[in-house]
């Protein structure tokens, strides 16, 4: 038996359960873990802009860039099957897929007037990134919290082989320079819900009955056998 067409839920539907809003997330916790873990009390800016040529000669304060450049689903982690959804009586009322892992890679570098202060800052960052699995829970918010799901975090890991640094460089028009390949996995909502089917209210009823009428059609109450009416022609032969 197929299942009914999906509905989106209006949860998932809505701003926060989109993967934009994911990526919005994601980003406040970013900027939130590296100005506590990794800054601490320097006057170092945190910005998700493009580092190109142009926007890199218009930097005169420090600043940690922090640039996603590449968004594609984290298939080691996708679950099949479908997830129950229970009301306050324990009832299923509906079923959802569950959610999908995308994987969110980042550009992370420092820009100073000196390439020790740059230097400086990435070990900060690499540190501040080294002492974490996954975002800390108390920088979640929004759809990510909600879900109550790890969310996965790696720094430096070595490129896959249809992608190199100097590749994405070249794409944004500017010099090689000093990075950090900052990737983190965030779990998404996909809002497809599937409709559990009407809850079961009433006992079964039994409908027992015979060919051309006879013997009569009877029906009989849950956890009671049908009773068996009685044959007018052996009745009269007995009689007879």
């Amino acid at each position: 038996m197929p299942w009914p067409r999906p509905a989106v839920a209006a949860a998932a539907a809505g701003p926060g359960g989109t993967l934009d809003g994911v990526i919005q997330e994601v980003d406040s916790a970013l900027q939130a873990l590296i100005q506590r873990d990794a800054i601490g009390a320097r006057d170092v800016e945190v910005v998700f802009d493009a580092p190109t040529k142009d926007w890199s000669s218009r930097r005169n304060a420090p600043t940690i860039d922090v640039y996603l450049y590449d968004i594609r689903e984290d298939l080691r982690r996708r679950e099949r099957g479908l997830l129950n959804e229970y009301d306050e009586a324990e009832h299923i009322t509906a079923r959802h897929l569950p959610p999908r892992y995308f994987k969110l890679s980042y550009l992370v570098t420092a820009w100073t007037q000196r390439p020790e202060d740059e230097h400086r800052l990435l070990s900060g960052l690499l540190s501040c990134f080294l002492a974490h699995d996954a975002l800390p829970t108390d920088l979640l918010t929004g759809p990510l919290a909600e879900l109550g799901l790890s969310v996965p975090v790696t720094i430096a890991l070595p490129p896959p082989e249809d992608r190199s640094f100097a590749d994405v460089w070249s794409a944004l028009g500017g010099e090689l320079k000093p990075s950090l390949d900052l990737v983190v996995s965030a779990p998404t909502a996909t809002g497809r819900v599937y409709p559990a089917a009407t809850l079961v209210d009433q006992p079964p009823r039994v409908s027992m009955g015979g060919t051309e009428g006879w013997p009569p059609r009877e029906d009989a109450p849950s956890g009671r056998p049908p009773q068996k009416a009685a044959n007018p022609r052996r009745a009269r032969k007995r009689t007879g």
